[in-house]
């Protein structure tokens, strides 16, 4: 049996999560998907998620083609291989040749983990939804007044 393992936010979650979910499938029998703690993403984003972690999780474990749900409780993806085996590690393509990744591509292909990179869906993100959100509240409290 495969395993897969992928992480993210899943805020604001939309098609090219989705998108994400499903080619991780398709490439194995188990995925695994760790979803980041609201704590985790506030140490390296700096900003909490819109949507709670435990809403997030429960989004995501309800996805067909989503097997586990784990908490993702730190940026250290060798420290959770040790933990869980997995055979592949599903990324974005914006971490793709960076030399931080390419350090950990090493480690990974030395212990058998295939890194697989994945684009991102163009014109869609969380982030860029909630700067809509952001804009379209800020306009509406503007017409108000």
């Amino acid at each position: 049996m495969k395993v897969g393992y992928t992480t993210g936010v899943f805020d604001l979650f939309h098609i090219g999560h989705l998108n994400i979910l499903n080619k991780a499938k398709a490439m194995c029998d188990k995925l695994i998907v760790a979803v980041t703690t609201d704590e985790l993403m506030m140490k390296y984003k700096k900003r909490e998620p819109i949507v709670p972690f435990v809403e997030r999780c429960e989004i995501v474990k309800n996805i067909k083609c989503v097997d586990v749900v784990i908490a993702q409780e730190t940026l250290d993806k060798f420290e959770v291989w040790n933990k869980l085996k997995f055979d592949f590690l599903f990324v974005g393509d914006d971490w793709h040749k960076s030399p931080e990744w390419e350090k950990r591509q090493k480690q990974f292909e030395e212990v058998g983990v295939r890194v697989i990179y994945f684009p991102y869906t163009k014109g869609t993100s969380s982030t860029l939804i909630n700067e809509i959100l952001l804009e379209r509240r800020k306009s509406l409290s503007e017409s108000i007044v």
